[in-house]
């Protein structure tokens, strides 16, 4: 009797190992919104982060990730189709998709997969992204989210969630700012410090802490429905938050991400990986973790390798752009683009006669960083100036200056990086059809706003909006 038992138990322990190999595994993806990366705890910052300080101790931090577009609808449309902006369409902000495209909806489905996008969304159209869509003021409802782990568990049916939160965003109206009081924070050095800029900060950082609830609250659903283990659980932080020098520009602080992913038995907890990867490669590694084929058309590839522990290294080069045209506040035409290897970064601004202008520069904290400017301080004076006018070239070592504050373009003896990487950079755009400036000014023609008029309708339209902003600016 005692040797049936042992055998029995040992069945069901073969049978239990060979369920876990053959189940699809479960993807879980969590996005922040307007973050930048060196602020989340795990990542040197401020924010008080347990949770993703937690996850971290349990799977993969990842330390070179890369977005390729600093805005948050191009950034989502190039996570979710593998294609970098402007092969899909979606390369200004407010953007949509070419039509025909395809996202991780379609491939995922026929698998069996239930593909739900629960929060802020910011893409179009519903065509290229058939998800099952729910929202609470654009953050996840985490009603449906235990709804769809409960279903799921009960009907052992795989899902992927895409759980997309709106915070920090500005305006930073929640979480509790009193944990970071406004004349202990540490400002990164390319922020001038005044008073209006700190106490944004403060609120910053106290919503960086309010995502981190959120990731708490639906890694604890995994838990409850007993779905961790089979449950690939990857979170990033976005493009850089909206303060000079980080969103809307291509510099490390608008582009680098945070990306921490646990995968039990998949995945080494407590681990670090330098591999540089990219968020279009986000979908192929889905795919792959799903054990569907290698799609050839995306852009991305699946760095599950580097998931494993197998290699250190992904991708030799990562590529960012950005468009101001059509965007709140923006300039007419300040085309940005960049390539960055191991070590070093380029950054062309196409033209850069132009003064750089967005969402930011309305904001209270540059306006007070302008009057510090004005009233004599130098810094103040001297950071405004770089981040409204910027040379053609930009080169920055990554290694030595990784906040990307001096500019290296026009030392002779880096040249030969500006004309390697430069080369680089012409080969990535011509792969993607980016014809620069034509490009830049094409911009409208994939912004929802225009996408029911002709060209010639668009751009007129466009130009009187132009127009109007600069006959009654905003003061």
């Amino acid at each position: 009797m005692h040797r049936f038992v042992i055998a029995a138990l040992a069945l069901l322990s073969i049978g239990s190992v060979l369920h876990a190999e053959t189940t699809p595994p479960n993807f879980v993806f969590i996005i922040a919104d307007d973050c930048t990366f060196r602020d989340i705890g795990c990542y040197g910052g401020q924010a008080h982060t347990p949770n993703l300080d937690g996850l971290a101790e349990q799977g993969m931090r990842l330390t070179r990730c890369f977005q390729a577009a600093p805005m948050c609808s191009p950034t989502r449309h190039n996570i979710y189709t593998g294609l970098y902006p402007v092969h899909s369409g979606a390369y200004p902000n407010h953007t949509y998709a070419n039509p025909g495209t395809k996202s991780i909806a379609h491939y995922l489905k026929p698998s069996g997969y239930r593909v739900a996008l629960s929060g802020k969304t910011h893409i179009e159209p519903e065509t290229v992204f058939p998800f099952e869509y729910s929202a609470v003021k654009r953050n996840p409802d985490m009603k449906v989210v235990d709804k769809l782990f409960a279903d799921s568990a009960k009907n052992e049916t795989p899902f992927c969630l895409l759980a997309c939160s709106n915070e920090p965003h500005s305006p930073w109206n929640k979480g509790d700012a009193s944990r970071y009081p406004a004349d202990k924070v540490k400002l990164p050095p390319y922020l001038a410090d005044t008073p209006v800029v700190r106490n944004n900060f403060s609120r910053y950082l106290a919503e960086i802490t309010y995502f981190d609830d959120q990731v708490g609250q639906i890694l604890g659903m995994l838990d409850k429905h007993k779905l961790a283990d089979n449950t690939l659980v990857m979170v990033v932080s976005e493009q850089g938050n909206s303060f000079p020098f980080a969103k809307w520009t291509c510099y490390s602080s608008g582009l680098q991400s945070a990306m921490i992913v646990r995968w039990p038995g998949q995945v080494a907890p407590g681990t670090t990986s330098d591999a540089m990867v990219e968020y279009v490669d986000i979908t192929p590694t889905f795919i792959d973790a799903a054990g569907l084929p290698a799609l050839s058309q995306l852009d991305g590839k699946s760095f599950l390798p580097v998931l494993r522990g197998e290699t250190d290294q992904h991708k030799t080069h990562t590529y960012g752009l950005m468009t101001t045209r059509g965007i709140i506040a923006g300039s007419d035409m300040f085309a940005i683009r960049t390539v960055r290897d191991d070590r070093y970064r380029l950054i062309w601004n196409l033209n850069h006669d132009d003064t750089f202008t967005n969402a930011c520069t309305e904001a209270d904290y540059f306006r007070s960083m302008e009057k510090a400017a004005a009233a004599g301080d130098s810094t103040a004076e001297d950071l405004v100036n770089k981040y409204q006018h910027r040379p053609e070239f930009e080169l920055f070592d990554c290694e030595k200056d990784p906040l990307e504050m001096t500019n290296l373009a026009d030392d002779p003896s880096y040249a030969d990086h500006v004309k390697r990487l430069k080369s680089k950079l012409d080969e990535w755009m011509e792969s993607q059809g980016d014809q620069g400036l034509k490009t830049e000014r094409d911009a409208i023609l994939h912004q929802v706003r225009y996408k029911d008029m002709t060209p010639d309708q668009a751009m007129k339209t466009y130009e009187r909006t132009v127009k109007n902003r600069k006959n009654n600016p905003i003061k």
